[in-house]
Parts: structure tokens; C-alpha cells; sequence
């Protein structure tokens, strides 16, 4: 009830103000926590803190993930890329091998029987003049 009927009701009952003054009280109260609340600077500060720090956290685990997950990506990559270049070298070995193993038949061929002899015959007598150590020709 408010004041204007009361007054044309007559006074309050003390129960009526015992409420009134109960409510009022709670009000008060809960006015005082919200201003107390608000005029304690150190637990506002403390609450960001908190809140920033788990912000902060939560951020880092997020770029932790996705780090590792660039990493792997990247390990990949790179495994699938040496792989590429380790075929096309041996692919090139192979081909280089080919080529000197007909480029050596090709002059054989070309070279006169007479030749072949003569330089045999050197390599021959030139085995036999080196030491042990020494690597024979054509072995």
C-alpha cells in the first residue's frame, strides 16, 4: 500500500509496517551490495584478471592446435616432396647410366680392332707394374 491510502484507510498496522520497514531493509541492502560492489576496485580487477588470464588460455591452446596441425601438414609436404625428388634422381642415374653404358659400346664399336689390342696389351703390363694397392683397370 502506499502512503495516500493509507491515510484515507487510516494509519498502518504495526504488521503493515513491520513489512514496510522489512522491505525497505532488503532494499537497502541489496543497494548497498550493488554500491559496495561497484567501490570495491581491487575484486573488479581481480575478476578481469581472471576473466583476461582464461581468455588468454583459451587462446593459446587454440594456436597450440593449430600450429601442430600446420606442422603435420607441412611434415607431410615435405615427406611427399623428397619422395618426388629421390624417384627423378635415381630416374636420372639410371638414365646417366644407360647413356655412358652406350656411349662406351659406341666406341668400342667405332674403335679398330688393332687399337683395342694395342691398349689391352697396355693396360696388361701396366697391372703388372703397379703396386698392390692400387686399383687395377677396368675392375
Amino acid at each position: 500500500m502506499n502512503d495516500e491510502s493509507q491515510n484515507k484507510m487510516g494509519s498502518p498496522t504495526p504488521e503493515e509496517l513491520r513489512e514496510q520497514v522489512e522491505r525497505t531493509r532488503d532494499e537497502l541492502g541489496q543497494t548497498v551490495e550493488a554500491l559496495a560492489g561497484k567501490a570495491d576496485v581491487k575484486a573488479q580487477a581481480k575478476e578481469k584478471t581472471a576473466a583476461a588470464k582464461k581468455q588468454a588460455a583459451e587462446k593459446s591452446a587454440e594456436l597450440k592446435e593449430q600450429a601442430a596441425e600446420k606442422s603435420a601438414e607441412l611434415k607431410v609436404q615435405a615427406a611427399e616432396k623428397t619422395a618426388a625428388v629421390k624417384e627423378q634422381a635415381a630416374a636420372a642415374t639410371a638414365q646417366i647410366r644407360e647413356k655412358t653404358a652406350q656411349a662406351a659400346q659406341a666406341v668400342k664399336d667405332k674403335t679398330p680392332e688393332p687399337v683395342q689390342e694395342k691398349t689391352a696389351q697396355a693396360a696388361t703390363r701396366a697391372a703388372g707394374r703397379l703396386p698392390a694397392d692400387t686399383p687395377r683397370p677396368g675392375g
